[in-house]
């Protein structure tokens, strides 16, 4: 809830409160324009104060929000949502007239103690509470300066409009036409500027509220509010940690990338958070940190993992060539999907938990993932949940890369076999299946496999069809002689758009829908490898086309690895001993995923996760905490359709009317204990 009252300036500043400048907002901007209309004003309404003692003007608003929990003390603070730029020249002025009456009346006088102590300051609180405003990073050095009454930044915006204003007030002096005095200054400012205090509730999105009222054309991230929530907790040390922690992280990566990787964080924690909840999500998580020792981890961590982000944005910064190769072909797909999983392994590298060459290998089975997928035509289905799961679903006793392959290789994740992906190549429609540059990428790195000597750029290239779309009546005179008049535009519908027929070519005009002599000649001078291989035939049609999409799905499927036999793999001991203890779970009993998890030194998730994907004896005996079938359960043979409760029911396990098992049924974790010790029923 928000809400507004019209103030004055005095009112705002008077008592122990301090406002702070978010760190996203710009730097103090005003010129002479703006000071000169607002000194003008001043003048105006200092006049017509003169007859009329309430008179007032209205100079704008100001948009004030709760600081974060955490800073709690004697002065009440308020982050500057939207009216800094207003609020920071008023205080400027403020200052500039002390100072003017402390140089005429050459000592302490009454209005200057009160601008000072009560307006600019908080006389009994020493810093960082001391100061009414405190501006941002940039400006704060010279806004110190003025309130502290020494020589401000002559190159400042801030000294710039206090000299303006110390400069007016001598003119004042000096202009005899001026029919009222400092005092009816000081009153003018303090009592008859009118505000409209905009306060925001501390659970309104204040994110939200500056987006509304922002007309400057300052985008507002939620990695803006992250970083200046996270400076508000540090009353003492916001200086130090912004110069030395946040601000090379920000000098490499911009303010989107910023709000980025505080997302990818939160999915690394939470799968399922969408981007647009960063903020909140965030939040909620660091409101359980009471310290400024705990803010100021959270900032390294995330200045951290910034650099570790960096290397998705940026491989050339990777040492290991392996890794740089891995992370370059990555970053050249152009997806986001994976980069939870991706981080997730550069954080397991990180933490010395994996080696490079263990993730250059979980990140070649990304890369496999993505394009078995793509020849398939499943390239973009659920893939954004699949990489947010993956962190939390790997098995923790597995070589990272090992446990990668094995992940993709379960459950529904699309990832095509050999035979699958053969029949794809030979049968599908590439050119008419996903995006265009991703065809064109995977079209690069197919000509990487025949070892050519130089690297192939995609950007001066296009796709070429060897088999024309559209048929000359060359092209059908060739393909009749050989298939017949009947089947030619049947076959040429089945094969024209295959892998088998398209290729690389910087000369598409020149090839275009001619002949294939004369397409021969041109394939054979190019440079691109796998053209030579086209240019070899004396003719082309389906039986050539065939014959190259199954020579080519042979390259693929040896560069690609493909689904995991899990025969090869060692057995992870957590889940040969949850098999163990659902075979010794007796019928007409049952036992929750938690109770499980915590015998089984593990988490409910992954658990969870487990039975969903590998067939186990007597899953469905394992429910929710209240007693209910989990709603994401579901047997790992997509064939199997029984219903878990009427399994349950079969095996005399009663249900309320709410779905819920019997509790007296369920086993207790001594019970569990017991059959873990022994494996007979209870």
């Amino acid at each position: 809830m928000v809400a507004a009252q019209e103030t004055s300036l005095q009112r705002i500043l008077e008592g122990s409160s301090q406002y702070l400048v978010p760190l996203y907002q710009r730097p103090y901007g005003w010129g002479d324009e703006q000071l000169q209309e607002l000194w003008s004003d001043v003048l105006q309404l200092a006049e017509d104060r003169l007859d009329g003692p309430e008179a007032t003007h209205f100079i704008g608003s100001l948009v004030l929000a709760p600081t974060p929990a955490g800073v709690a003390g004697a002065v009440t603070r308020f982050l500057v949502v939207d009216g800094q730029q207003r609020l920071t020249t008023l205080t400027l002025l403020l200052a500039a007239i002390r100072d003017y009456l402390r140089e005429i009346d050459g000592a302490e006088s009454r209005d200057t103690n009160r601008i000072h102590n009560q307006m600019l300051t908080n006389q009994y609180n020493d810093d960082p509470d001391r100061l009414k405003l405190l501006p941002t990073q940039v400006d704060r050095a010279a806004y110190v300066a003025v309130i502290d009454g020494a020589t401000p930044d002559d190159n400042s915006r801030v000294g710039h409009a206090y000299r303006f204003f110390r400069a007016r007030l001598t003119e004042l002096a000096d202009n005899d036409d001026i029919t009222f005095g400092l005092t009816q200054i000081v009153d003018a400012v303090l009592s008859g500027l009118s505000v409209v205090s905009i306060s925001a509730h501390p659970n309104d999105n204040v994110h939200r509220i500056f987006q509304s009222l922002n007309n400057t054309g300052l985008k507002l991230t939620q990695g803006d509010l992250l970083r200046n929530y996270l400076f508000m907790r540090l009353p003492t040390r916001s200086d130090e940690v912004y110069r030395t922690r946040w601000t090379p992280m920000q000098d490499s990566l911009d303010n989107e990338r910023i709000e980025t990787l505080f997302w990818l964080d939160m999915v690394l924690k939470r799968p399922r958070v969408k981007q647009g909840q960063t903020f909140a999500a965030q939040q909620a998580r660091l409101e359980k940190l009471t310290t400024e020792s705990d803010i100021v981890a959270e900032i390294e961590r995330i200045a951290r993992l910034g650099k570790l982000y960096r290397l998705l944005l940026e491989p050339q910064l990777e040492s290991d060539p392996e890794v740089r190769l891995r992370l370059t072909r990555l970053a050249e797909w152009d997806s986001i999907s994976p980069a939870p999983l991706i981080l997730h392994l550069l954080l397991v590298r990180d933490r010395d938990e994996a080696t490079s060459e263990q993730v250059a290998r979980a990140l070649l089975y990304i890369e496999s993932l993505l394009v078995r997928r793509f020849l398939i035509g499943r390239s973009t289905q659920s893939l954004n949940r699949l990489f947010a799961d993956a962190a939390h679903q790997l098995d923790p006793s597995l070589p990272v890369d090992t446990a990668v392959h094995v992940y993709f290789s379960v459950g529904r994740k699309h990832y095509a076999s050999d035979k699958q992906l053969t029949e794809a190549i030979v049968s599908s429609p590439l050119y008419l299946t996903g995006r265009s540059a991703h065809r064109k990428i995977l079209m690069t790195w197919i000509e990487g496999m025949f070892l050519s000597k130089e690297a192939v750029s995609p950007d001066s290239l296009t796709i070429e069809h060897v088999m024309p779309q559209s048929l000359s009546a060359k092209w059908r005179a060739d393909l009749s002689a050989e298939y017949g008049v009947d089947e030619i535009d049947t076959l040429h519908e089945k094969y024209v758009h295959t892998l088998g027929n398209l290729t690389l070519t910087g000369y598409n005009e020149s090839l275009s829908n001619h002949e294939f002599a004369r397409k021969r000649e041109t394939l054979r001078a190019s440079s691109i490898r796998m053209n030579q291989d086209i240019a070899a035939h004396e003719s082309w049609g389906p039986g050539q086309i065939e014959k190259r999409s199954l020579a080519l799905a042979e390259r693929i499927t040896k560069f690609w690895p493909g689904p995991a036999d899990e025969s090869v793999f060692p057995e992870n001991p957590t889940w040969a001993e949850l098999n163990r203890l659902l075979t010794a779970i007796p019928a007409g009993r049952w036992t929750t995923y938690g109770d499980l998890a915590v015998l089984l030194g593990t988490a409910p998730q992954p658990l969870g996760n487990r039975l969903k994907s590998h067939p186990a004896p007597n899953a469905h005996r394992v429910l929710g905490s209240l007693g209910t079938v989990s709603e994401g359960f579901s047997w790992p043979d997509p064939h199997c359709t029984d219903d878990p409760r009427q399994l349950l029911e079969t095996e005399g396990v009663r249900f309320s009317s709410y779905g819920r098992a019997d509790s007296t049924q369920r086993l207790s974790p001594t019970e569990l204990k017991q059959l873990q010790s022994d494996g007979v029923p209870v």
